[in-house]
């Protein structure tokens, strides 16, 4: 069993495993970790908690009773539980929390879900089309202007069809839920060269 677990656990050790408010399950944890291999830290007040997970991008908090809202969270409401139920939870979690975070892309200030199609900021969060969301792919992977012509050919596949104001007509939508949700009038900026992220 051990062996199977510290295989499954070799490459999922970078998520930290939060076990807020149960020391018990922590130092059971603890002890076995020599064939678990996860990154375990045991964190006693919501406070601290909170701070904690700003600076970390994956991690998993195991709790026993529901008080948290949290989307990477796993209530332990049946106890006790086998160690092997415990670990599989853990390690269905993990895979979960990895799947979800290679979805999710990093824009500035911003966090883009391609799965969702939704990007937040703090506690805001606004709804894109599928285009919207090739438009910021395509316009995050340059650092200078991209003229609409490119925009045009790369995300429409151009065609003589196209109307001429679809670029722009696109743009000025995306701009304003922006504007409109984050109150952010400068994250995709227009110049004579063409469209950038600010």
């Amino acid at each position: 069993f051990f062996k199977i677990i510290s295989l499954l656990s070799n490459f999922m050790n970078n998520t930290k495993i939060i076990l807020y408010d149960c020391f018990d399950i922590y130092k059971i944890l603890n002890e076995l970790n020599e064939f678990l291999k996860f990154d375990l830290v045991n964190i006693t007040n919501q406070n601290s908690l909170t701070s904690y997970i700003k600076n970390i991008d994956l991690y998993l908090i195991i709790q026993k009773r529901k008080e948290l809202d949290d989307k990477n969270l796993i209530v332990l409401e049946q106890l006790p539980i086998k160690i092997e139920k415990l670990v599989e939870k853990i390690n269905l979690g993990i895979l979960k929390n990895n799947f979800n975070s290679k979805s999710n892309i990093k824009i500035d200030k911003y966090s883009l879900n391609i799965n969702s199609r939704e990007i937040y900021c703090e506690n805001k969060k606004v709804k894109l089309t599928e285009q919207e969301v090739k438009i910021l792919m395509y316009l995050v992977k340059f650092k200078v202007p991209v003229k609409v012509d490119n925009l045009e050919k790369d995300i429409w596949g151009y065609n003589e069809n196209l109307e001429t104001h679809t670029v722009e007509t696109h743009i000025h939508r995306l701009r304003k839920k922006f504007i409109d949700t984050f109150n952010d009038n400068d994250f995709i900026l227009s110049t004579k060269k063409g469209y950038l992220i600010n």
